[in-house]
């Protein structure tokens, strides 16, 4: 499918039902999340005005995973993210989170493979490491947008510090866990 690796073009009707133009078929959300997971680029029209509504239908997909059993998404994160509407870092923090994302889908299988080997605490640096990009990146997207250039660094930000030793011991006991685990 989708050989010329063009945007699948799905039209969803009134009736909520949504229709593949590239099979000619009709497809379920599920499809559709299934399709994200391939790499598979779709735009989602209204069939009736032709209004491009991918981030409602994503939002959607979200939603049904998030009220299955695949919660992925905490309650406090839910609510940081509901928090950020409205305010100013609400233009640059989509962009942060995009490239905090792909930086995290880079490094999946390095961490993968780290904590899968024995030894004391295989992967905790390259996590340490890779959070403290996250929040080099942060402060240079909030230097942008704010055109300040005296934003606070992360070494200058002392919860930023806390937050990445917390994060750090959650590391530890994982990789403790995992370990249990695999000596069984």
């Amino acid at each position: 499918m989708n050989a010329k690796k063009e945007k699948v073009i799905i039209k969803k009707y009134a009736n909520r039902r949504l229709y593949n133009t590239d099979s000619s078929s009709y497809v379920t959300l599920e499809f559709l999340s299934q399709l994200v997971r391939d790499g598979v680029e779709f735009v989602v029209l209204d069939a009736k005005t032709g209004e491009d509504i991918t981030r409602q239908v994503l939002t959607q997909i979200i939603f049904e995973e998030e009220n299955g059993d695949s919660n992925l998404l905490s309650v406090n994160f839910l609510r940081d993210l509901i928090s950020y509407y409205g305010k100013s870092v609400q233009s640059f923090f989509p962009s942060y989170l995009e490239m905090s994302m792909k930086n995290f889908a880079q490094y999946q299988d390095q961490w993968r493979k780290a904590l899968s080997v024995g030894g004391e605490n295989p992967g905790f640096d390259m996590f340490s490491n890779a959070m403290k990009a996250n929040m080099e990146m942060f402060t240079k997207a909030a230097q942008a947008m704010t055109g300040n250039p005296f934003y606070p660094t992360p070494k200058e930000e002392p919860q930023a510090d806390n937050q990445l030793k917390a994060m750090q011991e959650q590391l530890k006991a994982m990789q403790e866990q995992l370990d249990k685990i695999a000596k069984k």
